[in-house]
């Protein structure tokens, strides 16, 4: 059984590396640093499941899932972050991810999540499982940032940390027009005017440090 770990922190990867070799004994491994070199290493393998941080240098682990399960389907994915699970577990799995697993909850979570996916299930933690709950109950109001779709919610995440529209279009790999314009369907949307607006709302929502 072959498992390919995507994080840019060698250390990170071999944590995991251990973790994994430990809840799967006879599994070997392959690691990679970045998008680009998830896709290569994925050409090159037949991997089992890929273990994905979702912040990586170049393009977002959120392109890559995409880009991952256009490509192979049937391929498991454990998504691993440091943020909060209210901020992009339920964006993950609908993108198709297995699991979504905050980096701190790893050493705990990973081993047991990697065993039911495997086995054809999908994992979610008592946290994430509330915050699907909680999606699904069109009673509650929604806040904005709901609304916007998973590239929209980048770029407005992007614009609020006060990065550069040239700068969103680099990390990205689109143009600074079209970024202008996903900038103005954010404004649209979230009904606010201001870069200022735009960073006060993440900033009260917890969705930028």
């Amino acid at each position: 059984m072959h498992i390919l770990i995507a994080d840019d922190h060698a250390v990170v990867r071999r944590g995991l590396r251990e973790i994994l070799a430990d809840a799967l004994p006879g599994a070997d491994f392959s690691e990679a640093g970045n998008g680009d070199e998830v896709l290569s290493q994925l050409g090159k393998s037949q991997a089992a499941m890929l273990v994905l941080d979702i912040s990586m240098p170049g393009r977002s682990g959120m392109d890559v899932l995409r880009d991952v399960k256009h490509a192979y389907p049937r391929l498991p994915v454990i998504i691993l972050s440091c943020q909060p699970e209210d901020q992009y577990a339920v964006r993950c799995l609908r993108a198709g991810a297995a699991a979504y697993i905050n980096k701190e909850s790893a050493p705990e979570e990973l081993a047991e999540a990697t065993k039911k996916i495997l086995s054809g299930g999908r994992y979610v933690s008592a946290s994430v499982a509330e915050t699907l709950l909680t999606n699904l109950d069109d009673s509650v109001d929604k806040p904005l940032h709901e609304l916007l779709s998973d590239r929209e919610y980048e770029v407005m995440r992007l614009i609020a940390a006060g990065v550069a529209l040239t700068e969103i279009g680099d990390r990205l790999h689109v143009s600074v027009k079209t970024i202008s314009s996903y900038r103005a369907r954010i404004m649209e949307k979230m009904q606010m005017k201001s870069n200022a607006e735009l960073t006060r709302y993440a900033m009260t929502h917890s969705l930028i440090d």
